[in-house]
């Protein structure tokens, strides 16, 4: 029964459980030394440095091959096609955070982007201003009140948090993709890997050209994404923000 299940979750969802179990007896940075967001830091930039080997070894290569052998025109067309896929993603997580609005400017989009843009290659519902939200399980954890989470460099996948590693799970339940048969839910994901990679990579070129330290930047750069992508484009400050500008205030006040 137990492999039936890892047969039949997918690779996303078995390596972050795995990696989830794994980070609980891993060795951490001592507490006067660590981020406040990253208590996993050895962890962490171990993780990132099989990351960056398997991309340079792997990731970079299939992926300029991907981009040189496809006309731009199919690259786009399948980009495209598994955005639509996470638009029902979307909806159900708009669903689940109260957002009747949104998650019915998602299901539009997929049903119009399904049938008119022919099972989503062409992105039609954004011709007709129907607009993408993009919500996630990590961010319904967030919107219901798991805002904070120790940031996470999955294996492979790249970065996330303790939270968006769960909500990775949860979503690859509700995505299309896992009801498709085995085999083509596999080739079909590796397809999607292989996409994104290759849309990314001018991306990670300025990244690795600019940043001093890159798994600092990486880190930072994710950790406010998602809290904008949570707070719907509207972080609130940050306590220490003000406490900082009190203080200051306080010591310039005769």
């Amino acid at each position: 029964m137990m492999s039936r299940f890892f047969l039949q979750s997918g690779a996303v969802s078995v390596l972050v459980l795995v990696c989830l179990g794994m980070i609980s007896g891993c060795a951490s940075v001592p507490a006067e030394q660590a981020h406040p967001s990253d208590p996993l830091e050895s962890f962490n930039r171990g993780s990132d440095r099989f990351n960056r080997d398997f991309d340079e070894a792997i990731g970079k290569p299939v992926a300029k091959g991907y981009r040189r052998v496809l006309p731009d025109p199919f690259d786009r067309g399948f980009t495209n096609f598994f955005e639509n896929l996470t638009d029902v993603n979307s909806a159900a997580n708009n669903l689940l955070q109260a957002k009747p609005k949104q998650a019915a400017s998602d299901v539009g989009r997929f049903c119009v982007n399904t049938t008119i843009g022919l099972l989503g290659f062409f992105d039609v519902a954004s011709d007709m201003g129907l607009q993408r939200y993009r919500e996630d399980f990590g961010q319904t954890l967030g919107h219901w009140g798991y805002e904070e989470s120790a940031y996470f460099v999955i294996p492979i996948l790249g970065p996330s948090t303790v939270r968006d590693a769960a909500g990775r799970v949860v979503d690859l339940f509700i995505n299309p993709l896992y009801f498709t048969q085995e085999g083509l839910r596999w080739s079909l994901l590796v397809v999607k890997l292989i996409d994104i990679r290759a849309d990314l990579l001018e991306t990670v070129e300025a990244v690795d050209e600019a940043a001093l330290d890159r798994y600092v930047f990486v880190r930072e750069s994710y950790l406010q994404k998602r809290r904008y992508d949570i707070f719907d484009g509207d972080p609130p400050l940050e306590d220490d923000l003000f406490d900082e500008f009190f203080d200051e205030d306080l010591n310039q006040t005769p």
